[in-house]
């Protein structure tokens, strides 16, 4: 593999979850960019957000993402924001494949925990519609490819990797 696959998608989308099983599935390296940013960070999403805030949080997510980027080929699940910054777009797309991971927004919204998430404080499920709208024609306009991650993860991370455009980047 000598290029990055970008996972990318709203929170909850599983982008962490896929991006495990497709790292089994192809026998490849997984960063998650959250996890990254704090352990580089030696502070929680939470402690970041409420220290530095949104611009703040998204300083050190450009910055990680510049150091993913810079680091052996893998695959990349990003922070749900990482398509808020023109230049993330920029390097996902000069570094590698960018998959964005459609899901229904309802079925999203169901599942994610608002105690975890500092930026869907108040009302979780309109802050969610909004953000989405917000995000979606980002999403679409960073992504190689869109794919549909509603189907059962273990099905999805095979189907996924069997793609040829996956396939072409890991196999370069």
């Amino acid at each position: 593999m000598n290029k990055h696959l970008f996972l990318i998608g709203m929170m909850g989308c599983g982008k962490s979850t896929l991006g495990a099983l497709l790292a089994r599935e192809l026998r490849t390296p997984l960063l998650d960019l959250d996890a990254d940013i704090e352990r580089y960070e030696g502070r929680s999403i939470p402690a970041i957000f409420a220290s530095a805030g949104d611009a703040g949080f998204r300083i050190a997510e450009t910055a990680a993402l510049r150091r993913a980027c810079a680091g052996a080929p893998c695959i990349v699940a990003t922070g749900g924001g990482i398509v808020t910054r023109e230049e993330n777009i920029a390097l996902m797309r000069e570094s590698g494949l960018v998959v964005f991971l459609c899901r229904p927004l309802e079925d999203i919204i169901a599942q994610v925990r608002q105690d975890t998430r500092p930026n869907l404080a108040g009302d979780k499920a309109e802050r969610m519609r909004t953000l989405y709208a917000q995000r979606e024609a980002l999403y679409r306009r960073a992504a190689h490819l869109c794919f549909d991650n509603s189907a059962p993860q273990q099905q999805a991370a095979r189907t996924l990797a069997a793609l040829a455009p996956v396939r072409e980047i890991m196999e370069k």
